[in-house]
């Protein structure tokens, strides 16, 4: 199972925005931490059971072939506040957090309509999951 947290796993133009959303955040003394940007179809269903047929809480509601971390182009991170990471999401941090990446090009899935994840982040240039299954590339 592959469940990276390397920014090199994510195709260069979401690398990009990217590393420039975390600029962003140490330029507003933002300490962010990356949780995961590749995940392989493996990890992905093992997270999308968590909540479901294993312990823990609901953390997702796609499957293997469903998220845009399985097609290297979303990134899931934390803020540090006090140097703890805050997965509380109840922090005034996560708005700034989110409007950051958002500054930086990226969708951010705190706003989503429903199931809203504050931790994720991606960049599709448009592009569907289909899309991205059938083998087009983010531009």
């Amino acid at each position: 199972m592959i469940n990276s947290r390397n920014l090199n796993d994510l195709v260069p133009p979401v690398k990009l925005k990217v590393e420039r959303f975390m600029g962003l955040c140490v330029a507003n003394t933002i300490d962010i931490l990356v949780t995961s940007t590749y995940r392989d179809y493996e990890s992905q269903d093992a997270l999308y059971a968590q909540g479901r047929t294993a312990p823990g809480k609901i953390v997702t509601n796609s499957k293997g072939g469903e998220s845009f971390h399985n097609f290297h182009c979303a990134v899931d991170v934390v803020p540090l506040v006090n140097g703890k990471p805050d997965w509380d999401g109840s922090h005034p941090i996560w708005e700034k957090v989110g409007a950051l990446g958002k500054e930086a090009g990226l969708d951010w899935a705190g706003e989503w309509e429903t199931f809203k994840e504050l931790a994720h982040f991606q960049y599709t240039g448009g592009l569907t999951l289909e899309q991205l299954r059938d083998g087009l590339a983010i531009k």
